[in-house]
């Protein structure tokens, strides 16, 4: 593992997930795990790929990932997020498009978890997975809880 003293600090969970969709964007693996807590626990899920659990294995599938260079743009909606003072879960949907190429890719649902400690936020967890064939997620502004379940408005 890297050494912690080279890791940038970030403040809130929400500039962990942004640097992590940043480093994605450039195939920047050094800046990828940065986002990463320091933890053999720590799970990745690819779309449609098996769990990744430890350090190695998560790096390991983003080197391979990032190995043809930067390549993907995202767009992110339907951002949910729910906080709590050690811990954050965010739930969105990704809209990829390749670079060089016009059209976008089905989207993918994407469930990541940060936890705070010492260093900041880290990312604990990132699952992605295949979002519905043919649907467009709508650009939402992002909702946020804190500390307590989400309730939906649909009664009137």
């Amino acid at each position: 593992m890297p050494e912690s003293s080279a890791k940038a600090i970030y403040t809130t969970p929400q500039q962990a997930e942004a640097a992590f969709y940043e480093a994605i964007e450039r195939a920047d693996l050094d800046a990828m795990m940065a986002v990463w807590a320091e933890d053999e626990e720590i799970i990745c899920i690819h779309p449609g790929g098996p769990r990744l659990a430890g350090y190695a294995a998560v790096r390991d599938s983003w080197r391979q990932i990032f190995a043809s260079g930067p390549r993907m743009r995202f767009t992110l909606a339907n951002q949910v997020q729910s906080q709590g003072m050690l811990l954050s879960v965010h739930s969105l949907h990704e809209t990829i498009t390749l670079v060089g190429e016009t059209r976008r890719t089905a989207p993918v649902v994407a469930t990541n978890v940060y936890i705070r400690g010492a260093l900041g936020w880290r990312m604990l967890v990132h699952h992605a997975s295949p979002g519905p064939a043919g649907s467009e997620a709508a650009i939402e502004t992002p909702k946020t809880v804190s500390g307590r379940p989400r309730r939906s408005n649909s009664r009137s």
